[in-house]
């Protein structure tokens, strides 16, 4: 469960920190006072989009810091798997949003947004302001069936989607291959003249570079043999060079080893010296006697250059690149040299493809007709507790003529609210309020399949009140006892039922607008409530109305 929230520098919200319970956790307060605040730091905390707008204008970063408890084996395992390790249980989220850049970070490993959101999977479901609405799109439909038949569904849905993808690159290469016939001679030609191109200048690995190394000899020799030449004056045996000046070191050094054997180091070593600077004269003669270059091998070097420049210029920067080019267009060269068996054996890849396409559209027809008769059944029970007084609820999966990478199927909703009435789709009779209490239904019914521990709902209430409002509070009320459940409501017949309440409210200070959080004590629980019945005028008839409501509320949560 959520334990722990702690936002710093979002919108209104300078810095505040929540503790939540297990149970139900109603947050109340005025309108524009901050609710919907709370939920977005929540949802930025679990790696949403968040807006450079949302950090506080006196402020240059936000932070929001979650923090979680579990013991369910498959979010520990997860954990372990990620190499960050899990104390007590224990999972901190944080994210800080600074400018365009945001920092990640899990039990303080630094991660990818995607990273958090994955966690948000095994950890939280957020019911955001107007999702019902989403009920209004079939897609939207099919995405829920699907969702609860995930154990059976799952692993047939990814097999299809990828035979889907293969079977449309299939069908892709079906319609390039149904081009001209004009139009591949032509393509042929040029792939013939490509490779005999590439082919015929017989290109050996490192050419390039040898050749660009020996043209660069080449063409600098003048100065080369120039600098060589005044090197070889300098080191040469004429008096005053370097060899001149060494030998006579030499003979001096020898002629005092006489009166001490001391100098006897000293003595090798500008012997080695000498030494090495003759076998320097010999090596630099040499050279410079093989440095001329005939001007037929200049001009066979300058050919052979651009000869391999020019194909650089075409086919790749490299001959490694070249030579990829090459086999590629030799791939695509064989495929139009024997072209009717290449378009044969692609029809038939794609016949086979659409086949086993056909089989896992159907087995998954099959699924969801069978999950979708167990859903309706836990849907009506859901409808029920929550003053649907008559409800019928159908789920119809119908085959289209389309097929994609879900499959052939389309769903769609049907409810019936009143006795009498026939079946109809859910999105063109249900009201605002009525598809609230379907999607509280629907979430209901997934979370106790996916074990969910925290579940959020923001204004769920939308559109409800009276008798109904009661159903739904008491609906929470009895999530609430297996699963930790925070509500944002501006009903007091949901709030009479909170295990804990908070109050949201929006202050001025230090010039500017705030938002804080509070807990409530259970008559400042009360007061609340009397708030929320009586608006702007709290006489104490409204204040004893709302110690009734809380104690029913009490009384019909203890049975």
């Amino acid at each position: 469960m959520l334990q722990h929230l702690h936002v710093k520098n979002l919108a209104l919200i300078r810095e505040a920190e929540i503790d939540f319970t297990e149970g139900l956790n109603i947050l109340t307060g005025e309108t524009g006072a901050g609710k919907s605040i709370i939920i977005g730091s929540i949802t930025m905390a679990l790696g949403g989009r968040v807006a450079r707008e949302m950090i506080r204008e006196d402020a240059d970063q936000a932070l929001v810091e979650l923090v979680f408890s579990t013991d369910r084996p498959e979010i520990l395992e997860w954990m372990d798997r990620l190499g960050i390790p899990a104390e007590d249980g224990q999972l901190i989220l944080s994210r800080k949003i600074s400018g365009n850049r945001s920092l990640c970070r899990l039990n303080g490993e630094t991660v990818s947004a995607s990273v958090l959101k994955e966690a948000a999977s095994y950890l939280i479901d957020i019911h955001g302001q107007h999702e019902h609405q989403s009920l209004l799109n079939r897609r939207k439909h099919l995405e829920i069936l699907d969702d609860y038949a995930h154990g059976e569904l799952g692993p047939l849905k990814k097999q299809l989607t990828d035979v889907y993808h293969a079977c449309r690159e299939l069908e892709k290469k079906l319609e390039e291959a149904s081009a001209d016939e004009t139009g591949r001679l032509r393509e042929q030609e040029l792939l013939e003249f490509e490779i005999s191109e590439i082919e015929e200048a017989a290109l050996e690995d490192g050419e390039d570079e040898q050749l660009e190394q020996r043209y660069r000899k080449m063409v600098n020799g003048k100065k080369i043999l120039e600098a060589l030449s005044a090197a070889r004056l300098l080191c040469g045996g004429e008096d005053g060079s370097a060899s001149d000046q060494i030998g006579r070191a030499c003979r001096e050094v020898t002629g005092a080893l006489r009166y001490d054997e001391n100098l006897q180091n000293l003595s090798d070593q500008i012997q080695e010296i000498d030494g090495m600077l003759s076998d320097f004269f010999r090596e630099l003669s040499d050279y410079m006697e093989g440095l001329e270059f005939s001007g037929e091998e200049f001009q066979e070097t300058e050919e052979r250059l651009n000869r391999i420049n020019h194909l650089k210029a075409k086919y790749g920067q490299t001959i490694g690149e070249i030579r990829a080019y090459q086999e590629e267009k030799q791939k695509r060269l064989d495929i139009l040299a024997h072209f009717e068996e290449y378009t044969a054996k692609l029809k038939k890849d794609y016949e086979e493809a659409r086949k086993t396409l056909e089989t896992l559209c159907g087995q998954a027809h099959r699924i969801r007709e069978k999950q979708a008769e167990i859903l309706a059944e836990l849907m009506q029970q859901q409808l029920a507790e929550l003053n649907f007084l008559d409800v019928r609820f159908q789920i119809e999966v119908r085959k289209t003529e389309q097929y994609g990478a879900d499959g052939y199927d389309e769903v769609e909703f049907m409810i019936s609210t009143n006795p009498g009435e026939p079946l109809k789709p859910l999105g063109r009779i249900a009201s605002g309020g009525e598809l609230s209490r379907v999607m509280l239904a629907i979430k209901t019914v997934l979370a106790d399949q996916d074990a969910i521990d925290t579940v959020i709902f923001d204004e769920i209430d939308t559109g409800i009140s009276g008798r109904t409002a009661q159903k739904v509070s008491e609906k929470l009320a009895l999530i609430g006892k297996s699963r930790q459940v925070i509500c944002i409501t501006h009903l007091a017949q949901l709030a009479a039922m909170a295990d804990s309440h908070y109050c949201i409210e929006k202050f001025a200070a230090g010039g500017g607008t705030q938002t804080s959080i509070r807990r409530l004590t259970e008559e400042e629980a009360v007061d609340e409530l009397a708030r929320i019945l009586g608006g702007a005028s709290i006489t104490e008839s409204v204040k004893e109305n709302a110690r009734e409501m809380r104690r029913l509320a009490l009384q019909l949560k203890e049975k």
